[in-house]
């Protein structure tokens, strides 16, 4: 891929899959922000939803729409985003990494973390895009510095996406105020902690996230749907400007914030 101007980077707060269907402030933040950047070449998603032991990119021509949910409408099953593959940039992908051997993947596709977000940046589904996994058996430094690996890729016109929630407890969702502007104080703490760290650049607290106490451990009780939020925050280049949008609690324990890099 021929070098570009340097591609700004997202952390979408992707919330229920509902977002794919639905018209509300959040789907709006998508779209607008889509409008800020330019078209890129490519996308690469990593996705709080695609764990796996070991690091993988999706490899394939034309990767499938997952549905990887129950207990939503059918109008939801029924949503296909075909975008293409790119097998040329998951071959340089694994070409960069070197902190592990990165594998080939002929078989997930584009998972509801990727899709449902992504769909609303570019609704005509004519930008290529892949996947990589979360190894799930490393530490956050480990995914912090996988991610600063594949940097150069923003001088490729490659679009990269974080996809997960940056306070996400769905134990603790209430669920009468599911589509309610409201966060529980552990929250509201943890969230503007978070957000602090992400705006002055202190990037080894954000690493370091276990160290902060309970109302972390409340915000981030596993960790998939936050360590997209690292490998974000990786590819920050020292004079990049960083700012927030859908910066909102829902439903108590999540929160929609999402961050543009660049």
């Amino acid at each position: 891929m021929s070098y570009t101007a340097k591609m700004p980077v997202l952390f979408l707060g992707h919330g229920s899959p509902m977002n794919a269907i639905e018209e509300n402030e959040f789907v709006t933040g998508f779209s607008n922000i889509a409008k800020e950047i330019p078209k890129p070449n490519a996308i690469l998603c990593v996705s709080a939803h695609w764990e796996t032991k070991g690091t993988f990119v999706t490899a394939m021509e034309n990767p499938k729409t997952i549905h990887d949910f129950g207990g939503f409408p059918q109008e939801l099953f029924a949503v296909q985003y075909p975008a293409p593959g790119s097998p040329g940039l998951a071959e340089e992908t694994k070409s960069l990494i070197t902190k592990t051997e990165v594998g080939l993947d002929d078989k997930w596709g584009l998972d509801h973390g990727a899709w449902s977000v992504i769909k609303h940046l570019y609704p005509n589904a004519d930008i290529p895009v892949i996947q990589m996994s979360l190894d799930y058996s490393q530490t956050p430094r480990y995914h912090y510095e996988l991610a600063q690996q594949i940097k150069s890729l923003r001088e490729k016109g490659v679009l990269i996406i974080g996809s997960g929630n940056m306070v996400h407890n769905l134990r603790m969702v209430a669920w009468q105020k599911l589509n309610e502007n409201f966060g529980f104080d552990w929250a509201i703490e943890a969230s503007e902690k978070m957000k602090k760290y992400i705006l002055s650049g202190d990037h080894q607290e954000l690493i370091n996230y276990r160290s902060h106490g309970k109302v972390f451990d409340l915000a981030i009780p596993t960790p998939e749907h936050y360590l997209p939020l690292l490998y974000s925050l990786a590819l920050k280049d020292e004079n990049d400007q960083v700012c927030l949008f859908n910066d909102k609690a829902l439903a108590g324990s999540l929160t929609m914030t999402s961050v543009k890099i660049g």
